[in-house]
């Protein structure tokens, strides 16, 4: 397999001194690096000396443009922070006021979702609680995000909140897929690692008992799920500690999954989310976890598409989103698509080397722009 190597001779002058941005030997892939390119980057909230920005998520409204941001304060610390972006994150807003209880989710890697209910009404979520046994908690607004609810228990156990709520049958019910150590009553530290399900028939607002429907391999499953471009499919990656991260497919609506199967080390990482591109193809955002990627630790983007993942092939190239100075403690991201092409990604990170703690920040970027910089860069190498 070839690999791909731009050497530091490139890199003099300034007509092709971008091009030292494409990846080097060690990858299987190309990857396209825009990590420095700062005039992508916005800040939700910076990290100071003393206070620690971490794990955020996003939502994106109908309107294109408004977003909201939740995140912990803390390495999976305690709930709280929301913000607001009127531009699609180009600008955020101060943290706003919200419930005082959400603080006492105090430890979280939160998710913010836009759920429907059967009669139409659309609701805001803050989804909460994370490490074992984990409980999770949701809080809601019915005002596109002016005021929310109280945090409160939804009856389910969870080591991580929904990066996937995935609406079935006409909007008239919801599922949603999270992480735990046995299927059922067994909810003990030594138990296997299983992913379950929940529905919900009224939006959101209650919830099913988890059923488990796929073993794993590890804890911290993280599913993330995605229907397939012909809509008969639906695929779900994971995290896995042991080894490269997994999948696994279902063909009839998630009622039944086939046995996880590895994925290239192109995709492993943690905490997967996952876009389609306006042509098509597969975005997948995460924390890199290829230990033989000069990208290992950093935030990252695979490009490919979906036929790449079931076939097993590495996918087209990687994007080097942004880079850690605390090498893997980032990710778990938000990820937006706007109406023009514009991906929106929002993580937190160690964003330069110095005393701050981790912000919360985010990027921008166009797969046209990305694939335009690869193209550039192969043509100087042949």
């Amino acid at each position: 397999m070839r690999k791909w190597n731009i050497s530091s001779a490139a890199c003099v002058g300034t007509v092709v001194a971008w091009l030292c941005s494409v990846a080097v030997a060690g990858d299987s892939i190309p990857t396209v690096d825009i990590s420095s390119e700062s005039d992508r980057h916005s800040f939700v909230a910076r990290g100071t000396t003393e206070v620690y920005q971490g794990h955020p998520c996003t939502v994106l409204l109908p309107d294109g443009k408004t977003m909201f941001c939740a995140w912990s304060i803390n390495h999976a610390g305690f709930l709280g922070p929301l913000s607001r972006s009127d531009d699609g994150g180009k600008t955020w807003s101060q943290p706003l006021a919200v419930p005082g209880n959400w603080r006492q989710v105090t430890k979280t890697t939160p998710t913010l979702h836009r759920l429907v209910d059967p009669e139409g009404v659309a609701r805001l979520f803050v989804f909460g609680g994370c490490d074992f046994p984990g409980r999770l908690r949701q809080a809601y607004s019915e005002d596109n995000g002016k005021t929310w609810t109280p945090m409160r228990d939804t009856g389910l156990a969870a080591e991580c909140a929904p990066k996937t709520v995935m609406a079935f049958d006409d909007g008239k019910r919801l599922v949603m897929w999270c992480d735990r150590r046995g299927p059922f009553a067994a909810n003990q530290p030594h138990a296997d690692p299983y992913i379950w399900q929940a529905e919900s028939l009224d939006g959101g607002l209650t919830w099913s008992p988890e059923q488990p429907v796929l073993k794993t391999e590890s804890r911290w499953g993280q599913p993330a799920v995605v229907r397939s471009p012909d809509g008969n499919q639906l695929l779900m990656l994971l995290r896995n500690e042991e080894s490269h991260s997994l999948f696994s497919v279902s063909d009839d609506d998630g009622k039944t999954w086939a046995p996880v199967r590895p994925l290239p080390a192109t995709l492993t990482g943690h905490r997967h989310k996952i876009l389609y591109a306006p042509d098509g193809r597969l975005v997948v955002v995460m924390r890199n976890k290829d230990a033989e990627s000069q990208s290992h630790g950093h935030f990252v983007a695979w490009v490919g598409t979906y036929d790449d993942i079931l076939a097993g092939r590495d996918g087209q190239y990687r994007i080097k989103l942004l880079h850690s100075h605390a090498r893997w403690d980032c990710g778990y991201s938000g990820f937006e698509l706007l109406s023009d092409g514009t991906f929106v990604a929002t993580t937190y990170i160690k964003y330069k080397p110095g005393p701050e703690k981790h912000s919360v920040v985010t990027t921008r970027f166009k797969i046209t722009e990305t694939d335009h910089k690869l193209a550039d860069a192969k043509k100087l190498v042949q």
